[in-house]
């Protein structure tokens, strides 16, 4: 077999977050997100993955009441604050924002044409806003309660408003009427408690109404009289309407002929209730029959505190025929579809969205694909997550307390078992494929810590507890299709460590058992007897976790102590020290073979280490609290980590990738370079100076814009290249000229390119630049010194132009003129004499010709005299 590569990087693939903390929360038209509150933010969930796709934040104001526009554009928004926020969910921001109620806004609902938002109050009224102008179009007041549900009729040619609230009534208010009197079409008052929830019937006639008093009433919006009055026995959070051509529809249709007798006539209408009980039941309105009803309910309780997490708070029909959504009081999302089989259809859970984990304490890949993933929270369940879709698949419940750690094996049957241990002192054994409890172990008097099964035989697992003893528990005879949970029994049992044990790992050969503890040492126990081998001591702090390597004969433990240290198990005697966290090492574990591990910390840190060099290769900061799990799959060596924030990160190696990644923008770079090359010698200066810019290549910008200088009508060509570029190339060409204007050779071909970026870049978009403030810091300082020295000179140069004037080295500018004047002047007045003339002509040709000389030589001086100026 192949040696593995050594891995360079990890990246982080998929998270599942806290995406619902409880409250408010809205489905889109097409069922694809889902709108729900996160304390003060609203998080738009994907509903097939439960990712987050985008976050709202809002300003510390608790969400009372959400709503969508029927297009899906515009997200509305109250809460305990009174603010109705309009958010438009293309660019996340706030387009609108008004204050109208007295109190907090308990419910909204948008008409179908997407012109009007209605509000219930905690003050008893009820608001009808314009949405694009944000004023107050309807007020009605009746109510003597708090007003918590509110309905348009689904037709928009029916002008009508449906209000439900806690002073036991209903009330249809007209929107056209202009009569204050003839505002309230009906006052529908058959409950005795409060209304929780109301709904209308697919024809808009029949409006259903839910309530605390364990009724639900049928009432016909013709005459606003109750029809008939459905006693369910539950305290009821919501009704749902069964709308036809759906299948749903075909269910119900289906239970409905088995109950239903010869030559009735079908005008019943069927609906969906949901409480306090967590089942879900359907029902018929004629004779109050109920058509369905679960045998148990999914939602998973503690029997210390069952009436708090027990039951759903609100529901809604999927659109497109995606099921039935349910909504639990521990921030749970249930998706119920119809199943059809040969024999009869079923009502299944289809998909179960978590929105709050709370604190993950322990985790591991199920099975040899490793496609779903245990997770151990700060509950009495273990959840089962799908790694594709991130959702929760099912849930394994049976314990009384919190369940503090797992292991997973897969058997030789092919079964994949679970062990868990638990704060109640037991340990329970599951068969994940049957998702069934096959065996329970008690003994423990304390806190059970930590559990690990045999890797090579599978026929036992052992386990560390607070009472600080190692027990060995035999799976030999145990019925992997039990269908009731049997006694498991102990092998062997030491008292192996002074303090409660948290770790515990069994060598790859089932023949050595390791195990940390809070007394700053691990040992190792040979199996099954468990008779001492070594005590490996060195760690200043408490000892998080332990395993051994799979190739050499070692074992790998994690501290408090900020360190991980690996030991020969010969001796005892520390081999490796890792160095490199800052704060505490909770979890550590081997991959590529034991040539390489990760481990991750109370600094919410993960890291990649080479055992080899004693290197971190690499450091992932996903965390925002401690990173109390760790898994690492054996077959794909994708790691998950978990932690106190409630997040799990999955992480794949990303090395082959990279690499990947590395050589096409290697080729690409190569491609670019050879047209700029190209560009250059074409003298495409606009596209040769964007393509530099591209490559960020800024000693290529500097000698493109130097040459530009040389050449004619320099100007005109610098304006052109500069109008072709962008705002993020803008910036970087500041950077750029930050830089050259600090040398001296270079500052002139800065100072040129500034004042032409100056001229065609108006102050408003200079102003937009990305750190501009920063860079006009750093040119301002040397701009001001280069303009110094220039002053400096050109006063040196009339200092210069003075003394050699005085020197008779040049004539003044004045001689010249003169001479020309007299030279007409002579031409024009023809008084002298012909011979004068010409006694006059050859000194006078004498002179010229060596004034002529003495001027050549006045400028060789003066040109040299300037030059050294310069260089000074």
């Amino acid at each position: 077999m192949a040696p593995q590569s050594l891995k360079k990087n990890y990246k982080c693939s998929r998270s599942l977050k806290q995406f619902y903390g409880g409250g408010p929360f809205v489905v889109s038209s097409d069922g694809s997100f889902i709108a729900c509150a996160c304390g003060d933010a609203i998080n738009i969930v994907d509903a097939l993955d439960s990712s987050v796709k985008s976050t709202i934040e809002g300003e510390s104001d608790a969400l009372t009441a959400l709503a969508l526009s029927p297009d899906d554009k515009l997200l509305f928004s109250a809460g305990h604050s009174r603010q109705i926020r309009v958010w438009d969910l293309e660019t996340l921001k706030c387009i609108r924002t008004w204050k109208g109620h007295e109190g907090p806004v308990m419910g909204m609902a948008v008409h179908a044409s997407g012109g009007l938002l209605a509000t219930a109050g905690a003050d008893r009224k009820v608001l009808v806003w314009d949405v694009d102008g944000g004023f107050c179009t309807h007020y009605f007041k009746g109510h003597k309660g708090v007003v918590s549900s509110i309905l348009f009729h689904p037709d928009v040619n029916k002008s009508i408003l449906i209000s439900g609230s806690d002073d036991a009534t209903v009330r249809v208010w007209d929107l056209m009427a202009k009569n204050t009197e003839k505002k309230c079409l009906g006052i529908l008052d058959k409950h005795f408690s409060a209304v929780t929830s109301i709904a209308l019937s697919e024809d808009g006639w029949t409006l259903l109404s839910a309530g605390r008093d364990k009724v639900v009433n049928v009432w016909d919006l013709h005459d606003y009289s109750c029809k008939t009055t459905v006693a369910t026995y539950e305290v009821l959070e919501a009704v749902v309407p069964v709308s036809s051509g759906k299948p749903f529809a075909s269910f119900v249709a289906s239970l409905d002929k088995k109950t239903k007798k010869k030559n009735t006539p079908s005008q019943e209408t069927h609906f969906i209730t949901l409480g306090e009980r967590g089942v879900v039941r359907i029902w018929k309105s004629e004779g109050s029959v109920c058509l369905y009803e679960q045998k148990s309910s999914d939602i998973t309780v503690s029997s210390d505190d069952e009436e708090s997490k027990r039951g759903f708070t609100a529901a809604a029909m999927l659109p497109s025929d995606r099921g039935l959504l349910c909504v639990t009081a521990d921030q749970q999302f249930f998706v119920y579809t119809v199943e059809e089989n040969v024999e009869e259809s079923a009502l299944v859970l289809s998909k179960r969205l978590v929105g709050y984990n709370e604190e993950i304490s322990d985790m591991k890949f199920l099975g040899d694909e490793e496609q779903f993933l245990a997770v151990a929270t700060n509950l009495e369940e273990v959840r089962v997550y799908d790694v594709a879709t991130m959702s929760c698949s099912y849930v394994l419940a049976g314990h009384k307390e919190v369940v503090l750690s797992l292991d997973t094996c897969v058997s030789s049957s092919g079964n994949v078992l679970i062990v868990t241990g638990s704060k109640d002192k037991t340990v329970r054994l599951w068969n994940a494929t049957s998702q069934s409890c096959i065996g329970v172990g008690t003994g423990h008097n304390g806190d059970i810590l930590a559990v690990a099964f045999a890797k090579k035989s599978f026929s036992f697992f052992v386990s560390g507890s607070g009472d600080r003893t190692l027990k060995v528990w035999s799976l030999d005879g145990i019925s992997e299709d039990s269908e009731e949970p049997i006694n498991l029994k102990t092998r062997s049992v030491v008292a192996a460590h002074d303090k409660d044990i948290n770790s515990v790992a069994v060598a790859r050969n089932d023949s050595l058992v390791c195990t940390g503890s809070e007394d700053r040492t691990a040992s190792i126990w040979r199996l099954p007897d468990l008779v001492h081998v070594v005590t490996l001591k060195g760690h200043k702090r408490r000892i998080f976790s332990v395993e051994f390597s799979p190739v050499d004969q070692c074992v790998m433990t994690a501290s408090g102590d900020k360190t991980v240290k690996i030991w020969a198990i010969s001796d005892g005697s520390c081999l490796k020290t890792f160095e490199g966290h800052t704060s505490s090492v909770l979890r550590a574990s081997f991959i590529t073979d034991g040539t390489q591990f990760v481990s991750c910390g109370a600094d919410g840190l993960l890291k990649l280490w080479n055992v080899n060099t004693s290197e971190c290769i690499a450091t992932y900061d996903q965390h925002e609290d401690k990173v109390w799990a760790l898994a690492v799959g054996k077959k794909t060596e994708m790691v998950a980590t978990g932690g106190g924030d409630a997040v799990i990160n999955l992480w794949h190696d990303s090395t082959a990738s990279d690499k990947e990644d590395e050589f096409r923008k290697e080729e690409e770079t190569i491609l670019r370079g050879q047209e700029l090359e190209n560009a250059v010698l074409d003298a495409e200066y606009t596209k040769a100076i964007r393509l530099a810019f591209e490559l960020r290549r800024p000693h290529k910008v500097y000698e493109l814009f130097a040459g530009l200088c040389k050449k004619r009508e320099s100007d005109d060509q610098i304006v052109k290249a500069l109008q072709g570029l962008e705002k993020e190339e803008f910036r970087l060409l500041f950077e750029y000229l930050r830089e050259w204007n600090t040398k001296p050779n270079r500052c002139h071909i800065a100072q040129f390119v500034l004042y032409q970026t100056f001229n065609i870049l108006p102050p408003t978009e200079i102003v937009q630049v990305k750190g501009i403030g920063e860079l006009l810091e750093g040119l301002i300082p040397y701009s001001q010194r280069h303009f110094n020295r220039m002053d400096r000179f050109v006063r040196s140069s009339f200092l210069l132009d003075y003394t050699l004037g005085e020197m008779s080295v040049i004539d003044p500018e004045t001689e010249t003129e003169y001479r020309k004047d007299k030279k007409i002047e002579e031409e024009v007045i023809p008084s002298v004499s012909a011979m004068e003339q010409d006694d006059q002509k050859t000194p006078s040709r004498k002179r010229k010709s060596q004034k002529s000389k003495d001027k050549s030589n006045k400028k060789r001086l003066v040109e040299k005299a300037q030059g050294n100026v310069i260089a000074v």
